[in-house]
């Protein structure tokens, strides 16, 4: 079954990330199988045992999104559509001030890019955050920063 929603997401660049190294992070695969100058996507997922196709919709800090959870079978056969626009990351999430971030570090060829993502439930939620010092620059607005493009 599709989960229907509306993603509201800010995303800074991380210089320093926190120490990570008694965090348990999930290795995330993932590949673009058409990105349209529209601003529609459609990814397909791996995250350790579980597969997901997903249609984005929308730029900037709030988009649509569906995503339905894939078999193994569906993920593979699809994946193949994806040749030349992959990328691969390890998720890390982490709390603070009772925000949950999702903090992802990209391996090569961006092997030096670290990317924290943290999702509201409100525009205003959003436009109050405060983002903890570690975090670097604010690319929310920045397309060069979605996933989409760093996959090609």
């Amino acid at each position: 079954m599709a989960k229907r929603s509306t993603e509201i997401e800010r995303k800074w660049l991380v210089n320093d990330s926190p120490d990570l190294s008694k965090q348990k992070g999930a290795k995330i695969i993932q590949g673009y199988i058409a990105v349209c100058p529209e601003g529609v996507e459609i990814r397909v997922r791996g995250l350790g045992a579980r597969f997901f196709e997903t249609i984005k919709t929308g730029e900037g800090l709030q988009r649509g999104e569906i995503e339905i959870e894939l078999s193994r079978k569906q993920f593979k056969s699809l994946w193949r559509a994806t040749r030349g626009k992959r990328l691969e990351k390890i998720r890390y999430r982490l709390k603070w001030q009772g925000h949950k971030i999702e903090l992802d570090v990209y391996k090569k060829p961006m092997a030096d890019l670290v990317v924290a993502e943290v999702e509201f439930k409100s525009r205003k939620q959003a436009a109050k955050f405060s983002p903890p010092s570690w975090f670097g620059r604010e690319v929310t607005e920045d397309e060069k920063y979605k996933n989409a493009m760093l996959a090609s």
